[in-house]
């Protein structure tokens, strides 16, 4: 009798550990909205914008439509993207990783900022030095 309390205590607690994990992978997923896709001021380019674990992203010109490199925001402050040799992308925020495109980039910054937000200037009043 005892041998079967033990069983049927470790299959409910199987089973609660099961759902709870599922549960949480399933909150996670859904407090993470898709990019939505929108044309760009001028008719030109990609622009996405998207909640990000409580964030505002915006990332403009991910084509290069922009002279350059993509234009990328988070909570209206900008956050410089760049493009890499491999042709992938990176911030300054996680520069030892590449990223397949600029809202991965972004995302993956977010992601390292954790509850911090970014400078209102990037590098102080005279730019950044070495």
């Amino acid at each position: 009798m005892v041998v079967r309390g033990r069983r049927a205590a470790l299959r409910a607690l199987f089973t609660f550990s099961v759902v709870a994990f599922t549960g949480g992978a399933l909150a996670r997923i859904a407090a993470t909205t898709p990019a939505r896709r929108t044309h760009a001021p001028g008719g030109t380019g990609d622009a996405f914008a998207e909640m990000y674990r409580g964030r505002r992203i915006e990332v403009r010109g991910a084509d290069g439509a922009y002279g350059g490199g993509p234009e990328a925001r988070v909570d209206g402050r900008r956050l410089p993207v760049m493009r890499c040799a491999d042709g992938g992308y990176l911030t300054p925020v996680d520069h030892y990783a590449s990223y397949p495109t600029p809202l991965e980039a972004v995302r993956a910054a977010v992601d390292e900022l954790g509850d911090a937000r970014l400078a209102d200037t990037l590098g102080g009043a005279h730019g950044v030095h070495a």
